[in-house]
C-alpha cells in the first residue's frame, strides 16, 4: 500500500531546467532522505507549468502551495519547515507585480486562474515520462471511444462540429482538412504533426511535447483512424533535444503497451509513428516544404494545387496539423464538440496557447479562451509592464504577424479581429512592447529574420524582402527619405499578392502594421534623424539626450559641472533650453528614465545637477549662443508661457525680430501663475525670463490677441509668421449643478490666486478632485493654508498623471488620497458644501490604453466640506483669435499640427495648444520644432540649426576606467515640519555633492575615432 501523503510537482520544462531545476530535484531527494520522508513525499517530474519567468517553480499538493525561483539551497528549508513541520516558506511565494502581495496557492494567482486549459490540460500535472499518469488523466479514453463507438466519418463530423481551426497559422478548419483527405483516393495516407516551430520567441509546441507527448500521439492516432492512415510522422526541429527525448520515451512506452503498431486495442486498427528531425529552417514550417524535408529533399514550398490533402507526402494524401491543434483532439472526442465549441467566439472556437514574452512581468506560456481581449492578457494574466513603463504595442503572430498599439487593448484575440488589425493569430507568439522599443527597428528585425529564412525559390520573397530590409536599415541609420515609405508599402503589397507560399505572403505584415500605427516614428527617423526610443545607434547621441524633448546635451553639462566649469555647462544647456533653473525644479526627468547608469546601480540624479548648475550662474548673457545676423523679419508669438518664450528665444537666435504677446500682467504662463512657489520660486522664473529679454526677446504683456489686437492688424504691422502658444487655461469642469458656488474653485484659478498672494478663504475641510500635477499642487497648497485636504481620483494610483515624487510628498505633508472615487453632485448649504461621491471600478480599455472607470451602482456617499477644488483637466482657450483663419480645432480644443505646422500657412502652433496639457520641457521641444518650420517658411531654405549640433565635450575621459562607485545622491528636501507656505521645499546641493553626482555619468557620448 502506498504511504504517499504529499506530491511535489517540480517543473522540468526547458526553461526551469536551464535555471537549475535538476539540481533542485537532487537537493530535494537528499533532504527528503535525510528527514526520512522519501516514502511519504513523491517528487513528480512535471512538464512546463507556463510561468517561465519565475522558474524553477514547484507546486506542493494536496494544498496547492506554489513556490517560485526555488534554488537547491532552499530544498532543506522546504522539507524541514513545510513538509515536516507544516509551516509554509513564505519568502518563496509568488509576488504580485507592483503591489508585491504574497500569494500562496497556485489557484489564486491571476496568471493561472484566468486561463482555461484544454490543449495544455495535463502539462504540469502529470509525470511526463510515465504512461500510467497519462492513463490516470483519462488518457487514451478518446482513442478507445473513437475506435469502438464511432465511425471514421463520425470522428470527422465531431471535429467539424467543434469548430477547431488550425493553430499553426491561418486557421484552416481542421475537420474540413480531415474530410478532404479521407475522401481523397490513395493506397497510402499519412498523418503528420508539425513541431518545427520556427517563430522567434515561440515555444508552445516544444513545451507541449516536453510536458504531454501522449496527447499529441493519441490525437495522431485518432486522425489516422479518421482519414484512413496507418502511418504518422512527427517533424520536430533538432534544437529541441528534451522534447525529442520525451517524445521518444512516450512512443516506446506506447509500443510496449501495444498502443502503437498492429491491431490497436483489438480493433484491427494499425498505426505507427516515426520522428523526423528538422535542421531548423523557418520555411519548413510551411506544409509543402515540411513534407519535402521529410522526404529527404530540400525544404522548399511547392505550388498549390494539388493540395497536400490530395497529393502530399510521397505524393499520397496527407494531413498536417501542428502540435497545439492535435492536443485539442482527445478533449473534443472524449467530452464532445459542443463543450469545446462553447468556448471562444462565433467563428473562432476553443482556446489558444500563446508564448507571452517581451516587456512583461509574467513571461511564459498561457492558454486562454479565443476572444479574450489583449488588455486582459497583458495586464491581468501578464501582470503588466515592468518598471512602470508605458505599454506601447503587442507583436502577435511571429514574423508573419503585426504590431497592435495601445488603443486596441480592447480588441478580441480571434482570427477575424486580428486580421482586421493587420496581424494574424499565427502559431501564438505574443511579444509585449514597451515605450523603450523602436517600432522601426522592430520592423527591421522581423524583415531581417524573413530575409535570412527565405528559401529563395520565388522572386517576390527573395528579392522583395531584401529590398525592404535595405530600406528599413537605411531608415534606422538616419539615411532614409520620405519616398522610402511609399516604396515600402508598394513592395509589401506586391509580395503579399505574388509570393509562392503563405510565409512569403504574410512576411510584410510587421512593416505594414508599424507603418499603419507608428508612421510618426518612421517620419521622425527620416526628418528629425531621431529615434525616440534610443535604439537606433546612428540616431542616438546619448540615451539621456535622445529622450529629452528639447534634445539637451545632458552629458556635456554633467561633464563640465564635474570639473567646475559652470559657464560651459550652461552654454551646453542654453543652446537647447533657455530654462535650466526652471527645468531643474519641475522637469519630470525623461532623461533619467533612459540613463544607462541604472544598469549598474541607479540612474544619475540629472535634474538636481542641472538645478545646481543653473543656480551657480547669474549672468546668462555670457552663456547664450551668439545670435545670427539680424534679418529684419518680424514674428509674433502669442502666449508668454514656456513654449512661447522658448520659440521666441530660438527665433531670436536665428536673427528674427520676435515679439511675445501675453494676455496676463506677467509673462511665464503656468510657470508664473500655476506652479506653486514652494516648488518653483517666482524669482527663479523672473530671472530666466529677464535673461531672455536681455538676449533680445521683446515681451508685451496685458495684451490679448483677438480682443486688444487682431492677427490681421499684426499682419499689417509687418509680422510675417505667428506662433500660437497660448497655453491650456480653460479648466475642464464636470456636468453638474452648483458650480457657480464661490466655494467651488477650479484648480488653476485657486493656484493663480495663491501665486499672486491673494487672500484665500477655504475653510477647514477641502476636497480636491483630480490626479494630475495641478491637483497635487492644489492639495499641497490648501494643506499649507491650514486645511485638512483629501484628493479623490477616479482611477488607480498607477494611472495618476502627476509625478510620483510629488504624490509622495503630498502624502508626507498629510494629504489623504482616495482612489477609484469620482464626484457625482454638489449641493450648496449655508455653512457647507454637500458633495456626493461615488465609487468606481475599472472597465474596458479606452483609446489611451487605460481602463475606463465605471460607476458602481448604489455606492455613492456624501461628504460635508468647506471648499471644493476641481482639477480634472485643462484645455486651450484660443477660438477668439483664430476666427476667420483656416483652422478647425480638435475635440479637446487643441490645434491640429504636424511639427508645428497648421492649415493656415503663416500660423504655427505648439505647447499645450497642440499637445494638450504638457510638461515644460515638452513645450520647449515643441518650440524648437516650430522655430525650424517657421524659419523654412520665411526663407525657403533648409539649414542645420544650432540646437541640432552636438558639440564635442572638452573634458578628459578615460573609457577604460571603472565607473565610480558612488550611489545616487538624494534630493535635499526640507523636513515636513519646517515647510512654510511659500519657501522652497527642496534645497540646491553644494558643490561637493553636485560634482560627485556628475562623476557618476558613464559618458555614453564617447566614441572611439
Amino acid at each position: 500500500m502506498s504511504n504517499i501523503r504529499t506530491q511535489v510537482l517540480l517543473c522540468q520544462g526547458t526553461s526551469c531546467m536551464s535555471n537549475g531545476a535538476t539540481s533542485v530535484r537532487e537537493a530535494l531527494k537528499e533532504a527528503l532522505h535525510k528527514a526520512g520522508l522519501e516514502k511519504e513525499v513523491e517528487i513528480i517530474t512535471a512538464g512546463c507549468m507556463g510561468i517561465c519567468e519565475l522558474g524553477p517553480v514547484m507546486v506542493i499538493y494536496p494544498d496547492g502551495f506554489f513556490y517560485q525561483r526555488v534554488k537547491p539551497e532552499d530544498a532543506e528549508e522546504i522539507v524541514q519547515e513545510h513538509l515536516l513541520k507544516g509551516r509554509v516558506v513564505k519568502r518563496l511565494f509568488y509576488k504580485k507585480p507592483k503591489t508585491e502581495e504574497l500569494i500562496a496557492k497556485i489557484e489564486d494567482i491571476d496568471f493561472f486562474k484566468l486561463q482555461e486549459k484544454i490543449a495544455r490540460r495535463n502539462c504540469g500535472l502529470i509525470d511526463v515520462n510515465t504512461i500510467n499518469d497519462y492513463i490516470g488523466a483519462d488518457g487514451f479514453m478518446a482513442l478507445g471511444k473513437a475506435l469502438t463507438e464511432m465511425t471514421s466519418q463520425e470522428v470527422i463530423n465531431e471535429v467539424k462540429k467543434s469548430g477547431l481551426r488550425g493553430r499553426g497559422g491561418a486557421g484552416f478548419p481542421t475537420g474540413l482538412k480531415w474530410d478532404i483527405a479521407a475522401k481523397a483516393s490513395g493506397k497510402q495516407k499519412y498523418m503528420l504533426c508539425n513541431a518545427d516551430e520556427g517563430d522567434p520567441g515561440a515555444f508552445m509546441d516544444r513545451s507541449m511535447l516536453e510536458g504531454d507527448s501522449y496527447s499529441v500521439l493519441e490525437a495522431m492516432m485518432i486522425g489516422g483512424y479518421a482519414i484512413g492512415s496507418n502511418q504518422g510522422y512527427i517533424y520536430v526541429r533538432a534544437e529541441y533535444p528534451l522534447a525529442i527525448e520525451r517524445l521518444t520515451i512516450a512512443i516506446n512506452e506506447m509500443r510496449k503497451h501495444k498502443l502503437l503498431g498492429k491491431n490497436i486495442l483489438g480493433t484491427g486498427f494499425d498505426f505507427d509513428v516515426e520522428i523526423r528531425m528538422g535542421a531548423g529552417a523557418f520555411v519548413c514550417g510551411e506544409e509543402t516544404a515540411l513534407m519535402r524535408s521529410i522526404e529527404g529533399k530540400r525544404g522548399e514550398p511547392q505550388p498549390r494545387p494539388p493540395f497536400p490533402a490530395h497529393k502530399g507526402l510521397f505524393k499520397y494524401p496527407s494531413v498536417l496539423n501542428n502540435v497545439e491543434t492535435l492536443s485539442n483532439i482527445p478533449y473534443i472526442i472524449l467530452y464532445g464538440a459542443e463543450k469545446f465549441a462553447s468556448i471562444g467566439t462565433e467563428k473562432s472556437k476553443g482556446t489558444k496557447i500563446f508564448a507571452l514574452a517581451g516587456n512583461i512581468n509574467n513571461t511564459g506560456l498561457i492558454e486562454v479562451p479565443i476572444g479574450i481581449t489583449l488588455g486582459k492578457i497583458v495586464y491581468n494574466i501578464g501582470g503588466g509592464i515592468p518598471g512602470n513603463k508605458k505599454f506601447k504595442a503587442v507583436q502577435i503572430g511571429g514574423p508573419s504577424g503585426g504590431c497592435i498599439p495601445a488603443n486596441h487593448l480592447n480588441a478580441k484575440v480571434d482570427y477575424e479581429s486580428l486580421i482586421e488589425l493587420g496581424s494574424i493569430m499565427g502559431s501564438g507568439g505574443l511579444i509585449v512592447i514597451d515605450e523603450d522599443t523602436c517600432m522601426v527597428d522592430i520592423a527591421r528585425y522581423f524583415m531581417e529574420f524573413i530575409q535570412e529564412e527565405s528559401c529563395g525559390k520565388c522572386t517576390p520573397c527573395r528579392e522583395g524582402t531584401r529590398i525592404m530590409l535595405e530600406i528599413l536599415t537605411r531608415i534606422c541609420e538616419g539615411k532614409g527619405k520620405m519616398e522610402d515609405l511609399d516604396t515600402l508599402e508598394e513592395l509589401a503589397y506586391q509580395i503579399k499578392d505574388s509570393a509562392l507560399c503563405g510565409l512569403g505572403q504574410t512576411a510584410p505584415n510587421p512593416v505594414l502594421s508599424t507603418l499603419r500605427y507608428f508612421r510618426d516614428e518612421y517620419v521622425e527617423h527620416i526628418k528629425d534623424k531621431k529615434c525616440r526610443a534610443g535604439v537606433c545607434a546612428e540616431l542616438v547621441y546619448t540615451p539621456c539626450s535622445n529622450s529629452c524633448p528639447a534634445s539637451v546635451n545632458v552629458t556635456a553639462y554633467l561633464a563640465y559641472t564635474k570639473v567646475g566649469d559652470y559657464k560651459k555647462a550652461m552654454q551646453a544647456h542654453l543652446k537647447n533650453n533657455p530654462f535650466p533653473a526652471v527645468c531643474g525644479r519641475v522637469c519630470p526627468a525623461f532623461c533619467e528614465s533612459r540613463c544607462r547608469r541604472k544598469d549598474i546601480d541607479e540612474e544619475v540624479n540629472i535634474c538636481a545637477v542641472k538645478r545646481f548648475m543653473a543656480d551657480k550662474v547669474d549672468n546668462y548673457l555670457e552663456c547664450f549662443p551668439e545670435k545670427q545676423t539680424l534679418n529684419r523679419k518680424k514674428v509674433a508669438v502669442i502666449g508668454g508661457g514656456p513654449s512661447g518664450l522658448s520659440n521666441a528665444y530660438f527665433l531670436t537666435m536665428l536673427g528674427y525680430e520676435v515679439t511675445v504677446f501675453e494676455a496676463q500682467p506677467k509673462a511665464g504662463g503656468m510657470l508664473t501663475y500655476a506652479i506653486p512657489a514652494y516648488r518653483l520660486p517666482k524669482n527663479i522664473v523672473e530671472k530666466e525670463i529677464q535673461a531672455l529679454v536681455d538676449y533680445g526677446v521683446n515681451i508685451k504683456t496685458n495684451l490679448r490677441i483677438g480682443k486688444d489686437i487682431t492677427l490681421d492688424q499684426l499682419r499689417n504691422e509687418g509680422y510675417k509668421a505667428f506662433y500660437v502658444a497660448a497655453g491650456a487655461w480653460n479648466s475642464v469642469m464636470p456636468g453638474i449643478d452648483n458650480l457657480e458656488d464661490p466655494r467651488v474653485l477650479n484648480g488653476l484659478e485657486f493656484l493663480s490666486k495663491f501665486n499672486q498672494q491673494e487672500e484665500l478663504k477655504i475653510g477647514k475641510e477641502v476636497l480636491v478632485i483630480g490626479g494630475g500635477n495641478s491637483a497635487i499642487d492644489a492639495a499641497r497648497t490648501a494643506k499649507r493654508l491650514g486645511a485638512d485636504v483629501t484628493i479623490a481620483y477616479r482611477r488607480t494610483r498607477e494611472e495618476m498623471p502627476a509625478d510620483e515624487a510629488e504624490i509622495n510628498e503630498a502624502e508626507r505633508e498629510g494629504v489623504k488620497i482616495y482612489l477609484l472615487q469620482n464626484i457625482k453632485s454638489i449641493k450648496s448649504q449655508k455653512d457647507y458644501l454637500e458633495v456626493e461621491l461615488v465609487n468606481m471600478r475599472l472597465g474596458d480599455y479606452d483609446a489611451s490604453g487605460r481602463r475606463r472607470p465605471i460607476e458602481i451602482e448604489g455606492s455613492s456617499f456624501v461628504r460635508k466640506i468647506d471648499c471644493l477644488i476641481l482639477s480634472i483637466g485643462q484645455k486651450p482657450a484660443i477660438s477668439d483669435f483664430i476666427e476667420g483663419e483656416k483652422i478647425q480645432l480638435n475635440r479637446n480644443n487643441t490645434i491640429p499640427t504636424i511639427k508645428g505646422i497648421t492649415k493656415s500657412k503663416d500660423i504655427f502652433a505648439g505647447g499645450d495648444v497642440a499637445l494638450g496639457p504638457a510638461t515644460v520641457v515638452e513645450a520647449i521641444g515643441e518650440a524648437q520644432n516650430a522655430a525650424e518650420v517657421i524659419d523654412f517658411y520665411l526663407t525657403g531654405k533648409k539649414r542645420i540649426y544650432p540646437w541640432r549640433v552636438e558639440d564635442p565635450v572638452d573634458v578628459e575621459f578615460d573609457p577604460e576606467a571603472e565607473p565610480v562607485e558612488f550611489m545616487r545622491s538624494k534630493d535635499c528636501l526640507i523636513p515636513v515640519k519646517e515647510r512654510g507656505i511659500y519657501n522652497e521645499v527642496e534645497k540646491t546641493w553644494n558643490k561637493e555633492i553636485a560634482c560627485r553626482e556628475s562623476s557618476r555619468c558613464l559618458r555614453c557620448e564617447y566614441r572611439e575615432d
